[in-house]
């Protein structure tokens, strides 16, 4: 008989995953199974997984190997960067230790830079992003795919052929449906469960390694919400809040807490971790596999497209779905594009949307846990 568990429990298990996926990845190699570490949304997943490799995504979100890192980067760098070579250095990131490739992409100036000195010490492919959606960065970005599962092929000596291609397509699909689901359940108002225990989930499921049992676990969980909802058993009111920006996780979940612990709730992510990443599936009806893939990563409205009509279109989308009260920004210190930006979203928060918004530069330190408190705690208040 299954035992069902409690939402706080389960939320728990999710926030726990990253640590219980560092001895699962030893036993995936122990087995023989590849590992592919990835930086980045617009990782191509599905070429990895149809060689039946397991993939894990590899970026630090704390302090701890920052003081290592500046020992060769610059300290006017963007923290993620920082971090994340600090553990690739330290071998302080199992994920990183145990990934037979890492795979980085052309994003920012700051990791490009970063993967040619990862590469002196790690094996390291480097995908050729486009930086613009246009149909010839398409055809570029399509022929990096097959440039990927070429090199992959040769390193692994193996085959991975359409048909593979296409199941894990169908696999990812379905994860990104049921974390969709979930991440639509903060349209009820009031929200039935926090935006910390929702970001557990979705952070937590980037660090699954069988990407296959994501959908199942998450559906029941959603069943589970929505039953509990049903039931009167919700958040109380409050202004409800959209977290736009970079990368959150590790360090940066104090921006969560100092929404949520300040009288908020967040409502909804347009993040990497949350509706960016999830929002889009890839066309399964589409005959050629590799134009599939190319389109819908190539959509994802990353800062670093120029121009980025995609991020305005979500955001606005989130807004407008979710019922959302006011627009919380967090950018890390030195992340030019996303603080560049800035500008732009405001203007589109404001002016078009007409909702009131608050944009918060920070980085992996504590330092300014109470700065961020008071300066959220005054935006929801005028809310």
């Amino acid at each position: 008989m299954e035992i069902i568990k409690d939402l706080p429990e389960v939320f728990e298990e999710f926030a726990q995953q990253r640590k219980n996926s560092f001895l699962a990845v030893k036993e995936y190699k122990d087995k023989g199974i590849p590992v592919v570490g990835s930086y980045c949304t617009y990782f191509p997943q599905e070429i990895a997984m149809a060689m039946g490799a397991a993939t894990v995504s590899l970026c630090s979100t704390s302090d701890e190997t920052i003081a290592e890192a500046e020992k060769e980067l610059p300290k006017n760098l963007c923290p993620l960067i920082k971090s994340s070579y600090g553990f690739a250095k330290t071998d302080k990131c199992p994920f990183f230790y145990f990934s037979d490739v890492v795979v980085g992409e052309t994003t920012c100036d700051g990791k490009k830079k970063m993967y040619e000195l990862m590469g002196d010490f790690k094996e390291t492919y480097i995908m050729e992003l486009p930086n613009t959606q246009r149909e010839e960065a398409l055809l570029l970005w399509r022929k990096e795919m097959i440039r990927f599962k070429e090199y992959l092929e040769e390193k692994f000596q193996t085959t991975i052929t359409e048909d593979d291609i296409k199941k894990a397509i169908k696999t990812n699909n379905e994860a990104r449906l049921a974390l969709r689901r979930l991440y639509q359940v903060m349209r009820h108002d009031p929200a039935p469960i926090t935006g910390y225990d929702l970001f557990k989930v979705l952070y937590g499921s980037t660090f699954k390694l069988d990407r296959s049992l994501i959908a199942g676990e998450v559906n029941v969980l959603v069943d589970k919400i929505e039953k509990e909802y049903a039931e009167g058993k919700m958040q109380e009111k409050k202004p409800r809040i959209l977290v736009t920006g970079c990368p959150i996780g590790g360090a940066t979940e104090k921006v969560i807490r100092a929404i949520e612990d300040n009288g908020g709730i967040v409502v909804t992510y347009e993040n990497c971790g949350g509706a960016k990443s999830i929002d889009k599936l890839v066309d399964e009806e589409n005959p050629d596999v590799y134009d599939a893939l190319a389109r819908r990563y190539l959509d994802i409205g990353c800062s670093v497209m120029t121009p980025n009509p995609n991020r305005l279109e979500l955001l606005g989308r989130l807004i407008d779905e979710y019922q959302v009260d006011g627009v919380v920004e967090m950018t890390l210190q030195a992340c030019h594009t996303y603080n560049v930006e800035a500008y732009g979203i405001r203007k589109f928060v404001n002016e078009v949307k007409k909702k009131p918004y608050i944009s918060v530069e920070t980085d992996y330190s504590q330092a300014d846990i109470g700065q961020l408190g008071t300066r959220i705690t005054a935006f929801l208040e005028m809310l």
